[in-house]
């Protein structure tokens, strides 16, 4: 008798209990679901947003007008509000871009007052001598690779040395550019970079991975430019875009 009354009792526990705990599970199953389409929801409504400032600013500036490309400015400002968010900056209006994508004809570094919603300065910028001629084409951190590194700088302060008025830069992006201070990459003024070099020697001259820029111009660039401010220099090499952490995040 015992056996034929406990085996009833058994099962009817096990019919109790068993519906609930699989309920349980497929309740905590809906609600990862749920989890996972609100934060994509966040996420996507967030890209877009950041999306749609990019092209207003992009248009109220003009940059088209003068040749930024409107992915450089894109990538420009994701990493400038990144810095901002991590208080990096000390100067926080400006944004500078050296658009690499371009040839060193043209006038491929931007100067931008992102308050004023202005372009303060278009002028030229040379790469390294070993990342290409008229075009960059390869990159490095390295000590003595006489390359440009890309990535996102800070400027700091200013001294003189042997290419005159010069700004240190630091390098924040770690295996595209830390290493600049050490490398000595700094603002500078050069007469190889500019129009009346170009006329002589067919292309614009190039620097040991200094972002060099017109001697004559020297001044007011490193003086709107320093003590804080962003500063980018873009490529669209694949290895920089798909591993800067600064652009990933």
């Amino acid at each position: 008798m015992r056996r034929i009354l406990f085996i009833p009792v058994c099962l009817v526990v096990l019919a109790a209990v068993t519906p609930v705990n699989v309920l349980r599970a497929s309740d905590g199953g809906g609600r990862a679901k749920v989890r996972r389409h609100v934060i994509s929801s966040r996420i996507s409504a967030k890209a877009a947003a950041f999306a749609a400032e990019a092209a207003a600013l992009y248009d109220q500036i003009d940059l088209k007008e003068i040749g930024l490309s409107k992915k450089a400015f894109e990538y420009a400002l994701k990493g400038y509000h990144y810095m901002m968010d991590h208080h990096w900056l000390g100067k926080e209006n400006i944004l500078s871009i050296c658009d690499l994508s371009q040839s060193s004809r043209n006038k491929r570094l931007y100067v931008l007052d992102l308050d004023q919603k202005t372009v303060l300065v278009n002028t030229y910028v040379a790469h390294g001598r070993n990342s290409g001629m008229e075009y960059a084409r390869s990159f490095s951190n390295n000590p003595a690779s006489h390359k440009t590194s890309l990535g996102f700088y800070v400027t700091q302060d200013t001294y003189y040395g042997a290419n005159g008025l010069s700004l240190k830069i630091k390098g924040m992006e770690r295996g595209f550019n830390d290493r600049a201070c050490g490398r000595n990459i700094v603002v500078h003024g050069s007469e190889y970079v500019g129009p009346d070099f170009m006329q002589m020697n067919g292309i614009s001259g190039r620097s040991f991975g200094c972002p060099a820029i017109p001697a004559d111009e020297t001044e007011e660039v490193i003086d709107l430019i320093k003590d804080g401010t962003c500063l980018f220099i873009y490529h669209p090499t694949k290895k920089y875009i798909s591993r800067s952490k600064i652009l990933n995040d």
